[in-house]
């Protein structure tokens, strides 16, 4: 981890989560418990499913910081398969991470408010005045905070997090056809083979882009057709269905955004509501030695903000104040995060 001049960092230990990181703030990290996953999502915002949990990113993914391998081409190449890892006693060298960095087994819980949008969604303005205040307190210390009560019908969710272990489940050679390439945002990754040598995350990711432009209706559900063929078609339903639900929420925290820093209530939505995002699916498969790996390393995010839906197993934790901290799941919440984006906005508020 580099050090942060912000108060707040997160990172994941074998984790999957939806959430934005600070490069010049909050860090963060998810560990590797026996059997975690997770999975995530999308561009004004990120959204994530971690499986897992959902998230949601801005205009870009999310950065980790690994080495990069400079002889890749000299060495026979990794194959990051869960279903042969999962039962491996010696997980490979290349997923075990340096001391300083490895997962904060007893990291407290970070204080960060639970928010119910449900006043502020039926219009009522003391409600929405309240949740703008807690929203304020939250950004300025680290820029977390959970809402429920958030409109997301829960048939979706429930749906989103099952298709996800349906996609993670397929055999290897089958999930390949959506194979992310080197350079681009989307497709399917099996952690960072191929691109880095040490420290790889211990996950597996399918991500998407999604549009909210009049003429994108279909783009998501397309683009998995395209890739995977017609028999995951309903998958790419849901995730259709689910990333213009995570638009609409992101929208709605704009707002909220907007309100406690001061601006027209309308400037963030009416900016960002044509906004461009990835999806992003984390899945964080069991390991046999998860105090050796992290599922995604301490990272920080240059985007908007991030939406994440994490399953019931946990891992993500927070740097804040010089310590990690550890953000329980609460299934009927999302996590949110701002990115750097609005962490420089309230720094300087």
């Amino acid at each position: 981890m580099l050090p942060l001049p912000s108060p707040s960092s997160f990172s994941i230990t074998p984790y999957s989560f939806l959430c934005l990181n600070f490069i010049s703030y909050p860090l963060f990290k998810y560990s590797q418990n026996h059997s975690y996953r997770y999975p995530s999502l999308l561009g004004l915002s990120i959204f994530t499913l971690h499986a897992m949990a959902i998230d949601c990113i801005s205009n870009i993914a999310s950065m980790t910081h690994h080495p990069k391998d400079e002889k890749k081409d000299e060495q026979k190449k990794l194959v990051f398969d869960a279903s042969v890892l999962k039962f491996e006693s010696q997980i490979p060298k290349e997923f075990i991470w340096p001391d300083d960095e490895k997962p904060s087994a007893n990291a407290p819980e970070l204080q960060v408010p639970l928010i119910d949008l449900g006043g502020f969604l039926s219009g009522d303005p003391v409600a929405t005045m309240e949740a703008s205040r807690f929203i304020s307190e939250a950004c300025q210390q680290h820029g977390f905070f959970l809402v429920v009560n958030h409109g997301v019908d829960a048939k979706l969710l429930a749906d989103a997090h099952k298709y996800m272990d349906n996609f993670f489940l397929l055999p290897l050679r089958q999930k390949q056809r959506a194979q992310r390439k080197l350079g681009e945002h989307c497709g399917y990754a099996s952690s960072f083979t191929g691109r880095f040598s040490t420290k790889l995350p211990w996950k597996e990711t399918l991500s998407f882009r999604y549009s909210a432009e009049n003429n994108s209706s279909k783009m998501v559900e397309d683009y998995l057709v395209n890739k995977m063929g017609n028999e995951l078609r309903q998958l790419g339903r849901v995730y259709q269905d689910y990333c213009e639900a995570m638009s609409k929420l992101s929208l709605g925290i704009m707002e909220l955004l907007a309100i406690s820093l001061g601006v027209g209530r309308a400037h963030f939505r009416e900016f960002f509501d044509k906004n461009d995002s990835i999806m992003r699916l984390n899945y964080y498969p069991p390991c046999q030695k998860p105090d050796l790996t992290l599922g995604t390393g301490p990272h920080c995010d240059p985007t908007s903000l991030t939406i994440l839906h994490q399953d019931r197993v946990g891992g993500l934790q927070v740097f804040v104040d010089n310590e990690w901290h550890s953000i329980s799941p609460n299934f009927e919440a999302f996590v949110v995060n701002i990115g750097d984006t609005f962490m420089v906005t309230y720094l300087f508020s």
